[in-house]
C-alpha cells in the first residue's frame, strides 16, 4: 500500500494554495557562477566560516592526485534532494502543479467540476480528503498525473513552468531556487563531480526543469515514478495509474541503486520530513571519504522556519556527525535572482 501513496503530505496542503500564475523569467545555469568567476570565491553566497571551509577542504582533498583521500573521477557522485534542499517547499511545487492540472482539466471538461475529486479541489474542500484518506488522495494523483501519453504529460509540465508563480513569495518558481546551492552544484561539477537530483517528487516533473534550473540533465534525475505501457500501434508510452517506485526515505537508496548503481560520496538533503536520512546514511557507507550535508530551515525572515516534531533529521545528523547548514548563519543570500 505504501508504494501507492505518493506525496500524501504534499497534497494535504493543496487547498490553501494560491491560484495566481504569471510568466516566469529564464536564467541560464551559468548565471549563478558569475560572481564566483569575478571574485575567485567558488561559494560567494555562503558566509565565510566553518561549514564553507569544510566543504572546500573536502573537495580539495578528494580531488588532489596523490592525496590519501583522492577519489577517482568516476566515483565522484553527488546526490541532492530537491524540495527544501535546492528550492523552497512551502508549498511544494508539485502541489501547485497538481492544482494547475485540475484547473486545466475542468476548463476542458466543465462537467468535471461536479465530480470528485475535482469538485473538492475547486471548492477547496479539505474535509473531503480528510474523510477519504489515502484512497481520495491517490484518486486525485491518478486523475491529474496519468491517463495520457508521456509527450502529453511533458507538454503539460512545460506549460505549467512557463507561467507558474510561487504563492507565498509571489515570484516566478525559478526564483525560489537556493542561490548557495546553485553555487555548490557548479563548484562540485567544476571539480569532476557528477551531480544528481534524488527527489521524492515525480521524476518527470523534475526532469522538465532540471537542466534549465540546475544544469542537471534529465538522465541524472532520480524520483518517484509511475508505471508505463508501450502502445505499439501508436508508438507512444502511456502513463498508467500505478506507481512503479516511491522514491522517499528508504526508497532513496533503492532509487540510487536503480538509476546510478553506486553510493554517492557527497549527499545533501534537508530537515523537514525525515525524507533524506536514509540517503545520507547510505552515502556515509561509501568506501571513499564522504560528505553529508543537511539544510536546516531556521530562517523565518528570508525563507521559512519549521522543523520535524521529533527532530529525527537533526538527531541523525548529530549522531552521525553530518554537516548542518544553519540557513541564518551560513547563507549570505538565500534565493536566486
Amino acid at each position: 500500500m505504501r508504494k501507492k501513496i505518493i506525496l500524501i503530505p504534499m497534497l494535504l496542503f493543496l487547498f490553501v494554495s494560491c491560484k495566481k500564475s504569471e510568466e516566469s523569467t529564464a536564467v541560464k545555469p551559468k548565471d549563478s557562477t558569475a560572481t564566483a568567476a569575478a571574485s575567485g570565491d567558488p561559494l560567494p553566497s555562503w558566509n565565510d566560516g566553518t561549514l564553507k571551509n569544510e566543504i572546500i577542504a573536502y573537495v580539495e582533498k578528494v580531488t588532489k592526485e596523490g592525496s590519501p583521500d583522492f577519489i577517482p573521477e568516476e566515483y565522484r557522485i553527488a546526490t541532492f534532494d530537491n524540495d527544501g534542499t535546492l528550492w523552497a517547499e512551502k508549498p511544494y511545487v508539485q502541489e501547485l502543479f497538481a492544482f494547475y492540472r485540475v484547473q486545466k482539466m475542468v476548463e476542458a471538461k466543465p462537467e468535471l467540476a461536479q465530480k470528485q475529486p475535482f469538485k473538492a479541489v475547486i471548492e477547496k474542500d479539505k474535509t473531503f480528503f480528510e474523510k477519504g484518506g489515502d484512497k481520495a488522495l491517490i484518486e486525485l494523483v491518478a486523475a491529474t498525473h496519468t491517463g495520457m501519453t508521456e509527450d502529453e504529460f511533458e507538454a503539460s509540465v512545460n506549460d505549467f513552468f512557463k507561467s507558474a508563480k510561487y504563492p507565498s513569495k509571489n515570484v516566478p518558481v525559478k526564483q525560489i531556487r537556493y542561490q548557495p546551492q546553485l553555487e555548490l552544484l557548479n563548484y562540485l561539477r567544476a571539480n569532476g563531480f557528477k551531480t544528481y537530483i534524488v527527489t521524492g517528487g515525480t521524476i518527470e516533473v523534475v526532469r522538465a526543469i532540471s537542466q534549465d534550473f540546475y544544469g542537471i540533465p534529465k538522465d541524472q534525475v532520480v524520483g518517484t515514478s509511475f508505471k508505463y505501457k508501450y502502445d505499439a500501434a501508436k508508438n507512444v508510452l502511456q502513463r498508467e495509474a500505478a506507481l512503479d517506485h516511491f522514491n522517499d526515505k528508504e526508497g532513496k537508496p533503492v532509487g540510487i541503486q536503480l538509476h546510478i548503481g553506486q553510493r554517492p560520496v557527497f549527499a545533501c538533503g534537508n530537515e523537514g520530513g525525515a525524507g533524506d536520512i536514509a540517503m545520507l546514511t547510505y552515502s556515509q557507507g561509501n568506501k571513499y571519504p564522504s560528505f553529508q550535508l543537511l539544510v536546516n530551515h531556521n530562517d523565518s525572515i528570508r525563507e521559512y522556519k519549521y522543523q520535524e516534531k521529533d527532530d529525527a533529521s537533526l538527531n541523525a545528523a548529530a549522531k552521525n556527525k553530518w554537516h548542518i547548514v544553519d540557513m541564518q548563519k551560513d547563507w549570505k543570500k538565500v534565493f536566486a535572482d
